[in-house]
């Protein structure tokens, strides 16, 4: 072959690689327009009238407006709301984070028999939706005196995250290396301080993949709260926010500033984590 046969074949591969990362990149980049589109507009609208919503929706707003921030924040329950759902969230967060660790920990790292049927336990909860166990749920709830209370919440979240959290954590303990507990025996180190010691700070950027998945479906869940929470003073901050829907008028802005503001928390969490998040994605990529 020639080397000028050479040479244009090296253009046309090149020309073919630049096209196709050309075409990801337009992909991603639309991708990114869906995605912060919405964001974009309810931050915009947050700071308006519903005449100017209505009237331009997608014009920049005059940001020195924040009458339907200090409005929702002084005339609402909006701290309340935004109390029960820390509470709530973080609860959940907390009892997932640990029951899913050490069941995690106990599969990846121990031998015994059943080990497999008990992981395919766990993971099987992957494919039951607790809403359509909603009836049950109710009664089982009302039977044990838990019900219109953030605890039965709690205990439905924990069951709803527990699943996901373990097949995430036993993957991600699996492939630590067993020279490290090892190590640690032999230093005279217990079972229970070898995984709070050793293996606990190495699988932090699993934990942290675990509780986004989760902490941000139960900050947003508006199903459950619905049916399980009656009293205003209990409400979390989906089911909270419905109460500035008017039946015949809404004041869209307030209600806007109020979905900025729920928002923020969990935004400002991912921020915080984003390192330990992506580090948790591409452990084990590069050996």
């Amino acid at each position: 072959m020639s080397a000028a046969t050479e040479s244009y074949y090296d253009r046309r591969g090149l020309l073919q690689t630049l096209g196709r990362d050309g075409l990801i990149q337009i992909i991603l980049i639309l991708n990114t327009i869906v995605m912060l589109g919405p964001l974009v507009i309810m931050f915009f609208a947050a700071f308006k009238t519903n005449a100017q919503i209505f009237q331009s929706p997608f014009s920049i707003p005059d940001f020195s407006n924040v009458a339907n921030i200090v409005k929702i924040w002084t005339e609402t329950n909006f701290l309340r709301y935004l109390i029960n759902s820390a509470i709530v969230t973080g609860s959940s967060i907390v009892l997932i984070l640990t029951l899913g660790t050490m069941a995690a920990y106990g599969i990846a790292r121990y031998n015994f028999r059943g080990s497999g049927f008990v992981l395919m336990f766990f993971v099987a909860g992957l494919t039951l939706p607790l809403k359509l166990a909603i009836i049950p749920l109710f009664i089982l709830m009302r039977d044990l005196g838990i019900l219109n209370t953030q605890l039965s919440l709690v205990i439905i979240y924990v069951a709803m995250g527990l699943p996901t959290t373990v097949f995430i954590m036993t993957g991600f303990i699996r492939t630590l290396p067993n020279e490290l507990e090892d190590a640690a025996r032999m230093d005279g180190a217990s079972e229970p301080r070898i995984m709070w010691s050793v293996m606990l700070p190495l699988v932090r950027p699993a934990m942290v993949i675990a509780g986004i998945q989760n902490v941000v479906p139960i900050w947003n869940d508006f199903f459950f709260p619905l049916i399980f929470i009656q009293k205003d003073a209990l409400k979390t901050l989906p089911q909270g926010l419905t109460t500035f829907m008017g039946e015949y008028t809404t004041d869209w802005g307030v209600l806007f500033a109020g979905l900025l503001l729920s928002s923020a928390p969990v935004i400002i969490v991912y921020i915080v984590l984003s390192r330990q998040f992506i580090n948790g994605m591409t452990a084990g990529a590069v050996k």
